[in-house]
């Protein structure tokens, strides 16, 4: 496999990390759509949302996305988390990752 995500989490292309544990790897987009726009990865492959049984998994990627948004001082201020599932949503990287975005005016609907 071939997978950019995964070769990042192996450290084979490098990233600007912002937080890791057993779970999860987040680090800087390399083509941000915001001022803050930080990707949360699972380190277990998943191509989608929907190979995904595991509840306590979902649970830990929102409460470390709540602890880089309290590091990154974006948490009262506001910020968006978007996740795609699948070529119509927009997905284009096919392992499991969430868009942390912040730092400017969001809009309504988004695409």
């Amino acid at each position: 496999m071939n997978c950019i995500f995964c070769r990042i989490i192996k450290k084979e292309i490098p990233s600007k990390i912002v937080y890791e544990d057993e779970l999860v790897l987040a680090f800087e987009d390399i083509a941000p759509q915001a001022p803050v726009h930080i990707l949360v990865i699972t380190k277990k492959h998943y191509s989608t949302l929907l190979e995904i049984e595991d509840k306590e998994l979902i649970g830990h990627i929102f409460m470390v996305i709540k602890k880089i948004a309290k590091e990154k001082g974006i948490d009262e201020r506001g910020f968006r988390v978007v996740m795609n599932c699948n070529h119509e949503a927009g997905q284009t990287v096919y392992h499991v990752h969430f868009h942390l975005l912040a730092g400017r005016q969001m809009h309504w609907p988004p695409g």
